[in-house]
């Protein structure tokens, strides 16, 4: 409980709604966590059951103020995404969506199989506008018309590495669809994303043997010169750390924070040596 940001805020509590894809691991699951410590009531949703199961644990273990509900859904499919934003709207008002959930394959586009580059545009570029599309119209309902839409991008979305093509193409369209949403949403709705070097998640330490490989070099250079070599910092982010950033950017203190950046990557695609 003591590295999650906490603020105060009136719209953060229990009767108000954030979805958070994602939420069975990582990232996913520290930000539905932090969010349920500010007070407001999160539907999390992941194609894992079990590790939407282990969120709720974790947050009734910290008895946290808000509330933490789970809706298992695959983010390909549109009638999941239907019902993710119609069980969220029985636990409360929506006003924040938190588009997290993400996925990875190493692989030249040469070789890049394109049944998996769908399956990564769906997860990460399809699902977040299409949630948008459905949550929009609640925020615009509320008594204020206040709400946001958080979403993670990445490095990536600032330049690329090789062989994660799709990976490189939904951040940069993340990127787009933040700034789509802040076009439209007419001061009331903001968005936000948020990208970071990499963090220790499960994402992160599963690509490593593949990054290896596909360069031909250790384990150990792939962390060392690969992730943490262009950055200032010597160690990787952690999920807290990155939920924090979605606490802030929801919350009433980023009132100007809208279709920018929260660029957090240790000086990694901004200095050189």
């Amino acid at each position: 409980m003591g590295d999650i940001l906490t603020v105060d805020d009136d719209h953060f509590t229990t009767e108000n709604v954030c979805i958070v894809t994602g939420a069975g691991s990582g990232i996913g699951r520290s930000t539905a966590v932090a969010l349920a410590a500010n007070g407001l009531t999160v539907v999390g949703t992941d194609v894992d059951e079990s590790g939407l199961d282990e969120t709720a644990d974790k947050i009734v273990e910290l008895e946290l103020a808000g509330e933490f509900e789970s809706v298992t859904a695959d983010l390909t499919e549109d009638d999941d995404l239907d019902r993710i934003v119609e069980s969220a709207a029985e636990y409360g008002t929506i006003r924040y969506l938190a588009n997290i959930a993400g996925m990875q394959h190493i692989d030249s586009i040469e070789e890049f199989p394109m049944e998996t580059y769908d399956a990564i545009h769906g997860i990460m570029l399809r699902a977040p506008l299409y949630l948008s599309k459905r949550c929009l119209p609640h925020i615009r309902a509320t008594d204020d018309g206040v709400g946001c839409v958080g979403n993670m991008c990445s490095v990536h979305g600032h330049y690329v590495t090789a062989d994660k093509v799709a990976y490189n193409v939904s951040k940069f369209g993340l990127r787009g669809l933040t700034q789509s949403i802040a076009a439209e949403g007419n001061g009331s709705i903001r968005s936000f994303s948020v990208s970071t070097g990499y963090v220790k998640t499960p994402l992160v330490t599963n690509q490593i043997p593949d990054t290896a490989n596909q360069r031909g070099i250790s384990v150990d250079e792939v962390v060392e010169d690969v992730m943490l070599g262009q950055a200032r910092s010597t160690e990787m982010m952690e999920p807290v750390d990155v939920a924090n950033l979605f606490v802030f950017g929801f919350s009433e203190h980023a009132k100007h924070l809208n279709g920018g950046d929260l660029l957090f990557d240790g000086g990694m695609t901004l200095t050189y040596e």
